[in-house]
């Protein structure tokens, strides 16, 4: 068996498809170094990123097969499972085969897989709109810790920077230590590490309030647990200002 190991970026990934189509190779794994386990059944081949394979990759899936499926890569990607790569590269293949038809496949497996991969980070990245709170800082910065389960900050990061565009803050995926800082101009994604938060004396009477707010409004009587449970999951809990 060959496994081929990447470095855990989207263009080293991207390099792996490449080199497994002009080499004509079929690797039974596609893995980043992070994830990767020793077989002593398998050959490893380390793959190092190159941008411009990469780019190759990338522009074949959007004009040999679609943008939509382009879309899904980069969601099952994102998903930061072990065997996205994996997946990734198979779906791949059949796209390349029978082009933009590949996702009305629906009953093939390698299509149905990468469907329900990508749903689920595309819905969590629906969920987390509705459920990131921005606390001001002292130097009026705004701060949104989270922490998904997927690697979704650069897909939230484009809704605020059009939403919050005069403002300068920070999302920050306190899980991964990553976040996306937007200085009212461009938004980046960065390694970011806090140790202690400053909040302005404003935001502290803001979240008093609100607390109250939250409390005073609800009707005792139809308090329903299992569906707040439902339409709020309790995993995302830990950065909502209004149930901390």
């Amino acid at each position: 068996m060959l496994d081929y190991i990447y470095d855990g970026s989207f263009d080293g990934l991207l390099t792996a498809v490449y080199e497994a189509y002009y080499r004509k190779e079929t690797p039974e794994r596609i893995m980043s170094e992070q994830c990767y386990q020793e077989n002593l059944l398998s050959t490893k081949l380390y793959v190092e990123t190159d941008t411009v394979k990469a780019n190759k990759v990338y522009q074949a899936i959007k004009n040999k097969i679609s943008y939509g499926a382009l879309k899904n890569v980069f969601y099952v990607f994102l998903s930061e499972l072990p065997e996205a790569g994996t997946i990734i590269y198979h779906y791949l293949k059949l796209g390349w085969k029978i082009g933009n038809q590949v996702d009305k496949h629906l009953t093939d497996d390698r299509v149905l897989t990468v469907h329900d991969i990508s749903r689920k980070v595309g819905r969590e990245r629906h969920l987390m709109l509705g459920f990131i709170r921005f606390r001001q800082l002292e130097g009026n910065i705004y701060y949104a810790p989270m922490e998904p389960q997927y690697n979704i900050v650069g897909l939230v990061a484009g809704h605020f920077a059009s939403r919050l565009a005069d403002q300068n803050w920070i999302i920050h995926d306190v899980r991964r230590g990553i976040g996306a800082v937007y200085n009212r101009k461009e938004w980046i994604i960065t390694n970011i590490d806090v140790k202690e938060l400053k909040f302005s004396e404003e935001e502290r009477n803001y979240q008093q309030l609100w607390k109250e707010y939250f409390n005073n409004i609800a009707i005792k009587h139809r308090f329903n647990p299992v569906l707040q449970k439902s339409n709020m999951p309790t995993k995302y809990w830990k950065h909502l200002v209004e149930l901390t």
